[in-house]
């Protein structure tokens, strides 16, 4: 093998590290709206004004749960998260919520 080939090998060994190190999933959302969330107030409309539509919907212990959330995960670096989620009661208001980030 030839130096030039070589250098060319060791180039796009860094490359396809570089992309299968760093991954992102979910959406940004406006998190500067998490402190207008009020407990037995705030109803799933309210929600999905102030955040948009969730990028995961489910049930929890029999609660409708709405997660907003952004993941990025680097093999070289510190990862960085951002979620919210929400839980309902049945009358369509919050029951409870969590945030949480890296930021």
């Amino acid at each position: 093998m030839t130096a030039f080939q070589s250098l060319k090998t060791m180039a796009l060994a860094i490359l396809i590290a570089t992309l299968v190190g760093c991954a992102t999933v979910g959406q940004d959302f406006p998190t500067h709206n998490v402190d207008q969330i009020r407990i037995g107030e705030t109803t799933r409309s309210d929600i999905q004004e102030l955040f948009g539509e969730p990028w995961r919907t489910g049930v929890e212990d029999g609660k409708r749960t709405w997660t907003y959330g952004k993941y990025k995960w680097s093999a070289f670096g510190d990862a960085e998260t951002t979620d919210l989620v929400v839980r309902f009661n049945q009358d369509g208001t919050v029951s409870s919520y969590v945030y949480n980030t890296t930021e």
